[in-house]
């Protein structure tokens, strides 16, 4: 499989796929396709479509097979952002945040991820419940705006306001800290809490969360009276 990332700020990743080679993709993802690529969907049993309900993504995965030679297949962002390739291996597997894959290469399989700590549940919003990439193959990951990757040595730590992790190693841990001060939490406007990434790992931020991005938007719109 061949692809190449066009377009910004709505990308598309465009994969080339020989013949027999298959993608997989979440419900709607697609965007166009040659004629040549046969779409199958499938649940893949009742405890990963409940696993990917939680994690925020569709009930049902999309396979497209390339039948009869070579094919094309595109899928686009959903959100202004960007789209990163991820090498994953038994070794490395990667957890990303909810609706955050976009497609992958069959080999990578889809699992939820919790957190250790509940207190990244109740508190840490996108760090409780997030999707882990394992197995072998190429994935696709949506950001929302533009990434920043950090690369944590064991026991560094990365505070973000909640929201900005968008993918990280495995092998980190997220959990969160409160914000100390009273005139910081009353007037410092970042909220309560924030996540703490620990390393070692790399992590990626990205630059325009989705949720605070409503959350700006909202602010402004008119209020009925």
């Amino acid at each position: 499989m061949k692809y190449e990332i066009r377009g910004e700020p709505l990308p598309v990743v465009i994969c080339t796929l020989e013949n027999g080679e298959t993608m997989i993709s979440e419900s709607g993802a697609m965007s166009w396709m040659s004629p040549n690529l046969k779409m199958e969907t499938r649940g893949g049993g009742a405890g990963k479509m409940l696993g990917r309900m939680f994690s925020g993504e569709s009930l049902f995965q999309n396979r497209y097979t390339a039948e009869g030679g070579q094919g094309m297949i595109a899928f686009a962002s959903s959100f202004p952002g960007s789209i990163r390739a991820v090498q994953i291996d038994p070794a490395h597997p990667v957890v990303v945040q909810k609706s955050g894959f976009l497609a992958s290469t069959a080999g990578v399989e889809l699992s939820v991820f919790f957190q250790r700590k509940l207190g990244s549940g109740f508190f840490g919003g996108e760090g409780f419940i997030m999707q882990k990439l394992s197995g072998s193959g190429i994935a696709f990951i949506e950001i929302d705006g533009s990434a920043v990757e950090y690369d944590l040595a064991p026991g560094q730590q990365l505070v973000a306001d909640t929201g900005y992790v968008a993918m990280m190693d495995a092998s980190c841990q997220m959990d969160v800290q409160t914000v100390k001060g009273v005139k910081n939490v009353l007037f410092g406007g970042e909220g309560l809490f924030n996540t703490v990434v620990t390393g070692p790992g790399r992590v990626i931020l990205q630059t325009m969360p989705l949720s605070g991005f409503a959350g700006t938007i909202a602010s402004v719109l008119p209020t009925n009276k």
